[in-house]
């Protein structure tokens, strides 16, 4: 009985362990998927199309030289200021797409789709950061830089936690994150640096590119 009592037990943790892995992937693929709903729907132009396909090859290829260093990159930068002077939808494309595009070379898998969450959203929160602003504000998209460093941290720990740990509770939670936390202060020096040295110069060719096509973008 005692036997029967530990294996029922360890089945019911499973299909716990199961059962959170599924609500967080099946969450995922709707958040991801309802920014690509909204952009098929819209009227969006080639110049928008050739731009956001610029910018997803430069931030995907801009990560693999860099995939030597842990965390440091200049991916999460190229897509904040993207979506900081296009708008929401295209850095959330933006970002979707650059993981995407850069796994094909640095392998596909599970990471994937979390990746794609992790950097579409920057690329928002970039954008939501501009509304409030009038031109570039470095220092305040440096910090933002900074915080999204360590926020696309905190999902791809969701999906490392969900998936590898056991059990899932709060203790193996915060171990998780405690053990990622180097990890991600890396990532944040990086956006800092990145975001310091080519800010104004990216801000003032991008802005450049948007007078000179006078293209509309979603907001």
């Amino acid at each position: 009985m005692g036997l029967e009592r530990v294996s029922f037990k360890r089945e019911r943790l499973g299909l716990g362990k199961m059962n959170w892995a599924i609500i967080a992937v099946v969450s995922t693929i709707l958040f991801v998927f309802y920014f690509f709903r909204r952009f098929e729907k819209a009227e969006v132009s080639a110049k928008e199309i050739a731009l956001i396909a610029t910018m997803t090859t430069l931030a995907a290829i801009m990560r693999v030289p860099f995939a030597v260093f842990p965390s440091v990159q200049p991916t999460t930068f190229l897509v904040m200021i993207t979506g900081y002077v296009f708008g929401a939808q295209t850095g959330f494309v933006v970002g979707a797409l650059t993981a995407l595009v850069s796994n094909f070379f640095l392998g596909q898998g599970p990471w994937t789709l979390w990746q794609m969450l992790g950097w579409g959203i920057c690329g928002s929160i970039a954008a939501l950061l501009a509304k409030q602003e009038k031109g570039f504000n470095l220092k305040n998209f440096t910090a933002l830089a900074a915080f999204c460093g360590y926020f696309f941290g905190w999902i791809m720990n969701i999906w490392h936690w969900v998936g590898f740990v056991y059990p899932l509770n709060m203790k193996t939670f915060l171990a998780t994150y405690v053990a990622s936390f180097p990890f991600d202060t890396l990532h944040v020096l990086g956006n800092i640096a990145f975001s310091a040295v080519f800010g104004q110069t990216f801000y003032t060719v991008l802005k450049r590119f948007q007078r000179k096509f006078r293209v509309v973008f979603f907001k």
